[in-house]
């Protein structure tokens, strides 16, 4: 192996298990994006990867174990209004397709509301 080309390797190793960036965000900030995450069905892992939070951090928010009342509040906000964006989009569709999307959409809000 040339050993040129391993000290021209400029290349950034890999980020450790969960994280790709360190977390710009406050605390208050990082509990609403893992809100809004969650109600999108997004993993924790896939959260801390793209946004940088903790995982700790994430799964006790997921669990209740930190901020429990107040992040089920804002799930159920980002999960409303998920639904009322997948309801607006559903209207390009027309007749019985638009129809159906509409139950589905229905049924996997109540399914994520009795949750």
């Amino acid at each position: 192996m040339n050993s040129n080309k391993t000290n021209a390797d400029h290349r950034t190793p890999s980020p450790p298990y969960g994280y790709s960036r360190p977390c710009i965000h406050t605390r208050e900030e990082q509990i609403h994006i893992v809100a809004e995450f969650h109600a999108h069905r997004i993993r924790p892992s896939r959260i801390a990867y793209r946004m940088g939070i903790d995982i700790a951090f994430i799964e006790e928010l997921i669990a209740g174990e930190s901020e429990a009342g107040r992040f089920e509040r804002l799930v159920l906000h980002y999960r409303k209004q998920r639904y009322a964006q997948r309801m607006q989009k559903s209207k390009q569709k027309q007749g019985i397709v638009q129809y159906e999307l509409q139950q589905r959409i229905e049924q996997d809000y109540q399914q994520e509301i009795d949750l």
